[in-house]
């Protein structure tokens, strides 16, 4: 018994586990976040050979900005500035440098911790400035007080830093971002995107941003598949990653996990059940000739039950609350330090673990019941000749 409930509240933690896993995974980008970037046509159509390379550019993101206004929250595109030198005084820097816009703050959760992002004015005037990661401002600047005010050159042009952004993985920490436009301009980027991105705004519910993901995501597709001249079935070619529709795909997943976790416990609290019930039958095999004393002494049939009964319920609830406390006491002790990709502290809500030791005294005092009713049952004369 005390094995079923520390084996069921261990699976229920790691199952509860699993979703503070996921659900941290999702915020390192806005949870209504949408995602679109270029791939290769894998179709023929139009008269088109398949195998052409999608290029996004300016006007693609302008014209979903103004097609989808309604639907969206915020946007930027993005540039991966490829094949520049970053320097910062006399020492090289290897960390990737992106162009993107004021907007990318809040789509990408970066948190600054000094300074200010890019904002409107940087695009307009191709400001050279720069946004660096923490981890780069540990790395680099870890011998000035502060990198505000600093700058690193960018293929001999130098940038100004204005602000240092904080990620949840500190791998997200090794960018540099300077203003799309003077990406484009400064490192013969034309109008050429490597991806876009968008928020939507806040909903009432769960399922509601779903819907509302799923119909954006098929909107902004269909534009860019006629743009770009695209199969309608060609979905590589376009590619949309919608965060609510991941979540939903995972959440699903994990409660699936629960489910199975909830079936193998319960499996095994009933084998303990039946093991509780087996051992009154032994028991009141063994006290046949005690009980037929008391009988003969006056004992009535249902003290004779309450008697066997309260056996049960201390079995079943010793066993119970011992499991309880020393699995809680595992997951209070352990759950905290376990570092698993897409498990995150394992817990179990209190009360739902409580309640099933509940629920596990009261399987057990019936399993107890029928040996109880045949102890009453026993008739004196042939429980006083049992050896």
């Amino acid at each position: 018994m005390a094995s079923g409930i520390f084996i069921l509240v261990i699976l229920l933690g790691f199952g509860q586990g699993m979703r503070n896993g996921i659900e941290n995974e999702f915020k390192q980008d806005a949870s209504t976040s949408v995602w679109v970037w270029p791939g290769i046509t894998s179709k023929e159509y139009k008269g088109l050979n398949p195998g052409r390379r999608i290029q996004l550019v300016n006007e693609n993101f302008d014209k979903a900005s103004t097609m989808f206004k309604e639907d969206i929250e915020r946007g930027s595109a993005r540039i991966f500035v490829r094949g520049v030198n970053v320097n910062y005084g006399k020492e090289a820097l290897i960390y990737g440098v992106q162009g993107v816009a004021s907007d990318f703050q809040f789509i990408e959760n970066a948190n600054m911790v000094e300074g200010r992002f890019i904002n409107y004015q940087d695009e307009v005037s191709n400001g050279k400035v720069a946004i660096i990661g923490n981890k780069i401002k540990k790395d680099v600047f870890g011998e000035v007080e502060t990198p505000i005010g600093e700058f690193i050159d960018i293929s001999g042009i130098p940038f100004k830093v204005i602000g240092v952004f904080k990620e949840m993985e500190e791998r997200e920490e090794e960018r540099i971002y300077i203003p799309i436009t003077t990406a484009q301009r400064t490192f013969n980027g034309g109008n050429r995107l490597n991806n876009m991105s968008f928020t939507l705004p806040p909903v009432e519910n769960f399922d509601e941003a779903v819907a509302q993901s799923i119909d954006f995501k098929n909107g902004l597709r269909q534009y860019l598949q006629q743009t770009h001249t695209i199969a309608p079935e060609d979905t590589g070619a376009i590619e949309v990653w919608s965060a609510m529709e991941e979540a939903k795909r995972y959440y699903g997943l994990t409660n699936n996990i629960k489910l199975f976790f909830w079936f193998v416990g319960v499996c095994t609290i009933i084998a303990g059940v039946v093991g509780v019930s087996n051992i009154m039958m032994i028991v009141v095999k063994e006290r046949t000739r005690e009980i037929g004393i008391r009988k003969a002494l006056g004992a009535k049939p249902w003290s004779i039950i309450g008697m066997i009964l309260h056996e049960a319920i201390f079995v079943t609830a010793i066993s119970g609350f011992g499991g309880l406390i020393f699995s809680m006491a595992l997951l209070e002790l352990v759950g905290p330090n376990i570092e698993v990709d897409y498990i995150m502290n394992p817990s179990v809500n209190f009360n739902v673990a409580f309640s099933t030791v509940i629920v596990l005294i009261v399987a057990g005092t019936l399993a107890g019941f029928v040996p109880a009713y045949r102890a009453a049952s026993v008739k004196v004369i042939e429980s006083l000749r049992d050896e």
